[in-house]
Order: structure tokens, then C-alpha cells, then sequence
């Protein structure tokens, strides 16, 4: 990607994150990435573009701080890592996580962006219900467990855990532990 278009994506998601997607202007966005207007209109077309390609830009960056995981031989740690590493205390997962959140919520009235956001979330159910799979046949996870609804249950509780945590209403350890029971229940 384009080093200019990438840093306009990287300030489209904190815009996102600190003031909603409602408060993300064309103006505001150039000012925060350096561009001017016109480069961000050249890259993107128009504001619904911006926000496709930064629902986009962070499921990449999603994936990135996520790919450690999968250097672990056990699938069922595996697992509990790339689900850990979405509640981190980091710049990069905090933005991540609130521009998601605020994407999500705008999507109950665009359903432009709505359909994007389904197909994404399809898509990482699938892969955490793939990861849940491969444990079962490594027989780490009991057989009946219904892979896809697991996944579903799991994801869902990722998302809202995040907010929790990100709106000061439990604190990160305690996000995590939640994660690391509900995972023990759901895949016995």
C-alpha cells in the first residue's frame, strides 16, 4: 500500500475512534494525517470510501498483531492467543477495537456499511470456528462442540468485553479472565 494512502487510513481510524464515525469530516482527516483534502478525494472518492477502506485497513492490522498466535504448536492455545490479542493495551488494538466498535454502531443505520461489516465479521467467525476445528482434531476441544456457533459466541464476547474494558467499566486483567473462562466453558 502506498505509504500516504496507508498514513491517511492510519489517521481515518484514530478520527474514528476518538470522535465517531459521524465526526469524521474530510477536513479533519486531512488535517490529522498532513494531506491535503484533495489527496484524500483522489484516494478515496468520497467519505463512504474512506470508511470501507478503514474497516478494511484495520481487520489488516488486526490480522498483523494477531499472526504471533500462530507460531503456537497447540491449536487450542492458538486459539485463546489470537482472542487474547484482540484485548491488548496497546495503541494499535486499542484503536482497532473502538473504530470497530463505532463502525459497527454506524451500522445499524448505512446499509452500505452494514453489509461490509457483516461480511467481515462472517469472515473472522470463520476463521476463529477453523482454529476451533483444527482443535478438535487435535482433540483439545470435545468433539460435539458446534464449531460455528462457539465462534460466534466467542467473537461476540471479544467485542463486548473490548467496549466494557475501552469504557472504563472492567478493567483489562479482568476482560482477559473473562475470555480465558468463557473459552474453558464453550469448548468443553
Amino acid at each position: 500500500m502506498p505509504e500516504r494512502r496507508s498514513q491517511i487510513l492510519q489517521a481515518a481510524v484514530r478520527v474514528i475512534a476518538q470522535d465517531g464515525v459521524r465526526g469524521l469530516r474530510v477536513e479533519k482527516l486531512a488535517a490529522e494525517a498532513g494531506v491535503s483534502t484533495a489527496l484524500i478525494y483522489y484516494h478515496f472518492k468520497d467519505r463512504a470510501g474512506i470508511l470501507h477502506a478503514a474497516l478494511e485497513h484495520i481487520n489488516h492490522r488486526a490480522e498483523s498483531y494477531t499472526d504471533v498466535a500462530f507460531t503456537c504448536e497447540d491449536p487450542l492455545a492458538r486459539l485463546e492467543q489470537v482472542l487474547l490479542l484482540e484485548l491488548q493495551d496497546t495503541d494499535e488494538v486499542r484503536e482497532n477495537s473502538i473504530a470497530w466498535g463505532e463502525l459497527r454502531a454506524s451500522a445499524v443505520f448505512n446499509d452500505d456499511l452494514r453489509a461490509a461489516l457483516s461480511e467481515t465479521t462472517r469472515a473472522w467467525n470463520a476463521d476463529v470456528a477453523s482454529l476451533i476445528s483444527e482443535a478438535q482434531a487435535a482433540g483439545r476441544v470435545a468433539a460435539e462442540v458446534d464449531a460455528e456457533l462457539a465462534a460466534e459466541h466467542l467473537t461476540a464476547l471479544v467485542e463486548g468485553l473490548s467496549e466494557r474494558w475501552h469504557s472504563g467499566s472492567i478493567t483489562l486483567d479482568h476482560a482477559r479472565r473473562v475470555l480465558v473462562a468463557a473459552l474453558a466453558g464453550q469448548l468443553r
